[in-house]
């Protein structure tokens, strides 16, 4: 007897099939961060996987198609905050960006649906559909340069102690090994009462095991102090020349106010990305105040250009007038924010000599009074996996953005929620430094440490705790994932071929 018989939801036809389909998707988002609305998932995935039940694969494709699309458009509104910046020319985008990008992450949705229809009720079912979402999350992180956000497994990244315990299990099997787990626990109303008590004991584990790692104790921090500069510059004002002193100043103000509240103890500062208005690289007056201000080493954000004259994204480390000491180039670019890319076919001339020029990867950067630092700018915390150099593993992450251009949005919030992940994934405490926020340190295991809040300008001062030994994941990265993701599949087709046997 199943919990809940939805089976008559897959005999809707046309419009209403497709609206059904499509508002279960967007109700879906609402347990993303950062509203975490967790409950809804055991009502709308075992709703879709009774959309799919007992019609053929092309509309139960359909039915993943119209489910994602209403996930992604309510995921992604906050897109169309950036759009607006430059609504003067950018208007007419506007009703085709969310939706268009949301329609092409759909059909990383549509597919699994298709695939789930054809196998047997149940668990064969569930494992097939869950297995093959997480394929398509995988293919998804590296198809046209990757957009691996609303990723399921971000869900449990609810801020304070009940996301700390649920966010653990990812040191082991990553984010998308989280999305599996979740879809298979949202699941269990769909088959019967007795495996919804399987999915609650599932979750009690899983509790189980959050609480066990973080019980154990991290090892000492460096005895290093980080000053993370919030200055909320305005996405209007980052460039422009008549406030560029001004807000050169404040950030250098808020940098001597962080140095003094350390107490005489070593820092080294942390800028957002983009947050010096001269160019970090070339201008030795620049780099003199800002060492002058830190009265030790600095990392910031600064455009720089390369000896062919192009522009780079870059984290620029500063320890006196002297040159860079050393220098990271943002290696995953926005497409269309900072460069066009070649695999579309309309050039929209928005980037002025084709944007900017990415780096080689993950670095880990080597700077005298500061601990080995993975480097992370913007956009490239929200690939999990590819975030750390792992020949030269470093002691901790600095991410540094500017999400001023998604405004007051849930855009913001999601950014900070995967790069919280990051921090358990690679077992290293990361320290985020946002332009208008949200910035937050949080250590090895995804606890919040402190944190500014948004559109507020203004300074934090965070002991940098100490490095836990390479987790499973940082050791296997998406082979992880990818083996639970196979084995669920496998184990579903087994599931089925067991059922058929009996029945012979």
């Amino acid at each position: 007897m199943r919990l809940l018989r939805l089976e008559r939801l897959g005999r809707l036809f046309g419009w209403r099939h497709a609206l059904l389909s499509g508002l279960l998707g967007a109700a879906t988002a609402l347990a993303l961060p950062p509203l975490h609305v967790l409950p809804v998932l055991f009502v709308t995935i075992p709703a879709l996987l009774a959309l799919i039940h007992g019609v053929e694969w092309r509309r139960a494709g359909w039915t993943g198609f119209w489910f994602g699309l209403g996930l992604h458009i309510v995921g992604l509104y906050w897109i169309t905050d950036a759009i607006l910046i430059e609504a003067d020319t950018f208007w007419w985008v506007v009703p085709f960006a969310v939706p268009g990008l949301s329609a092409v992450l759909a059909v990383f949705i549509a597919v699994p649906c298709a695939l789930a229809s054809r196998i047997r009720v149940g668990w064969p079912r569930v494992l097939v559909l869950a297995g093959t979402w997480v394929l398509a999350d995988l293919l998804r992180q590296f198809t046209a340069t990757g957009f691996p956000w609303n990723l399921l497994g971000s869900v449990w990244e609810v801020p304070g102690g009940f996301g700390d315990v649920f966010i653990q299990p990812a040191a082991w099997v990553g984010v998308h090994g989280l999305t599996l787990l979740t879809l298979l626990v949202a699941a269990t109303p769909s088959i019967g009462l007795g495996s919804t008590l399987s999915g609650a004991v599932v979750l009690a584990i899983w509790a189980g095991l959050g609480v066990w790692r973080l019980d154990r104790p991290l090892p000492a921090g460096p005895g290093i102090a980080v000053v993370l500069v919030q200055g909320n510059v305005p996405q209007g004002e980052k460039f422009d020349r008549t406030a560029a002193q001004r807000n050169f100043e404040s950030h250098l103000d808020l940098t001597r106010e962080g140095v003094t509240r350390a107490a005489g103890k070593p820092t080294v500062v942390l800028w957002p990305e983009t947050a010096s208005p001269f160019l970090l690289q070339s201008d030795a007056n620049a780099r003199a105040a800002l060492s002058a201000a830190s009265s030790g080493p600095a990392l910031a954000g600064s455009i720089r250009f390369d000896e062919a004259g192009r522009p780079r994204n870059s984290m620029i480390a500063v320890t006196g007038p002297g040159p860079a000491a050393a220098v990271y180039d943002k290696a995953h670019l926005v497409p269309f924010g900072e460069y066009e890319p070649t695999w579309i076919p309309l050039a929209f001339n928005a980037m002025p000599g084709g944007g900017f020029v990415a780096g080689p990867g993950p670095a880990t950067l080597h700077v005298n009074g500061v601990p080995p630092v993975g480097a992370m700018i913007c956009y490239e915390a929200i690939f999990p996996g590819a975030v750390v150099d792992p020949a030269d593993r470093p002691a901790w992450m600095a991410n540094i953005t500017n999400d001023a251009w998604f405004g007051d949005s849930s855009g913001p919030r999601q950014h900070l929620a995967a790069a919280r992940m990051r921090a358990v994934e690679e077992g290293l405490p990361l320290m985020r430094a946002a332009n208008t926020g949200i910035s937050a340190g949080y250590d090895a295991r995804g606890h919040e440490l402190g944190r500014i809040g948004m559109r507020e300008s203004g300074v934090l001062v965070l002991d940098l705790p100490g490095a836990l030994p390479p987790t499973l994941f940082a050791r296997y990265g998406l082979l992880l994932p990818l083996g639970l993701a196979i084995g669920a599949i496998g184990a579903g087709f087994m599931v089925q071929m067991g059922s058929k046997t009996r029945h012979v």
